[in-house]
């Protein structure tokens, strides 16, 4: 296993081990900022994500939300916000919330680690842009 494989992986279970359920995406923003990882691209419906980090990129697959051909659902931003909103207050658990970004029509988003925003995109290249607030954490997720 290479060193950006096992950093981001430490990162990843440490943040989640201390994530709080609401508002918790800057939390582990800042954890893998301090990981070196710059930006995520997750790729809805394949669930695959790829990190660039300061020791090299790494893609995880994940369970793909769906299977076999089907019909890209039109950008809803609404749709998208209402989402959003849900998962911030902690009513959601990840999937539901991928699951919900793709109904509304997001084939992708991106994560800027350095500026704190993410950008969803539909299949024409519509897009919206949210930032996420800096926090401070108080654990160490540096190898």
């Amino acid at each position: 296993m290479s060193t950006a494989i096992e950093s981001l992986e430490a990162a990843l279970q440490k943040a989640m081990a201390t994530l709080p359920k609401v508002g918790g995406f800057p939390y582990l923003a800042e954890a893998l900022v301090r990981a070196g990882v710059k930006s995520n691209v997750w790729f809805l419906p394949s669930c695959q994500s790829l990190y660039l980090t300061d020791k090299g990129p790494v893609i995880i697959q994940g369970s793909p939300l769906l299977s076999g051909a089907a019909d890209v659902p039109q950008f809803d931003q609404a749709a998208l916000i209402r989402a959003l909103r849900v998962d911030q207050a902690g009513n959601s658990t990840f999937e539901q919330f991928l699951m919900a970004s793709w109904r509304a029509g997001v084939i992708r988003y991106g994560v800027d680690f350095i500026a704190r925003t993410v950008t969803y995109y539909g299949c024409l290249d519509e897009s919206y842009v949210e930032t996420y607030p800096e926090v401070d954490i108080v654990f160490s997720v540096e190898k």
